[in-house]
């Protein structure tokens, strides 16, 4: 992961693009990008999509990636830890007992 960031961020210091990815616009760009790969289903199953537009559906979920990537390099989130500290949260939240084969979320059912 840390290779992956390295890659990342002297991608964009090359270019001199730091001044453009303050936490906002970083942020605003991950909705965007994520809103582009929504776009590829839009009107379509799963499957249609994914058939027609495998390839966009690869770089719309780099850009959303690099975006992430960037902005977890720029605040000095641990990546591994944020994930691993989520998902305990999640377990918490959700108990096999509860939730197994199901997709209630929280107390609502």
């Amino acid at each position: 992961m840390d290779e992956l960031i390295e890659k990342i961020i002297q991608f964009r210091d090359e270019r001199d693009w730091k001044q453009f990815h303050d936490p906002k616009d970083l942020a605003l760009s991950i909705s965007l990008e994520s809103s582009e790969l929504l776009e590829l289903f839009q009107w379509k199953n799963s499957q249609q999509a994914i058939e027609q537009h495998y390839s966009d559906m690869q770089d719309e979920i780099a850009d959303i990636l690099i975006y992430t990537l960037t902005l977890v390099h720029d605040l000095n989130i641990d990546v591994k830890d944020a994930v691993l500290q989520k998902i305990n949260k999640n377990a918490e939240k959700y108990p096999v007992s509860s939730f197994k084969g199901s997709s209630k979320k929280g107390t609502r059912q």
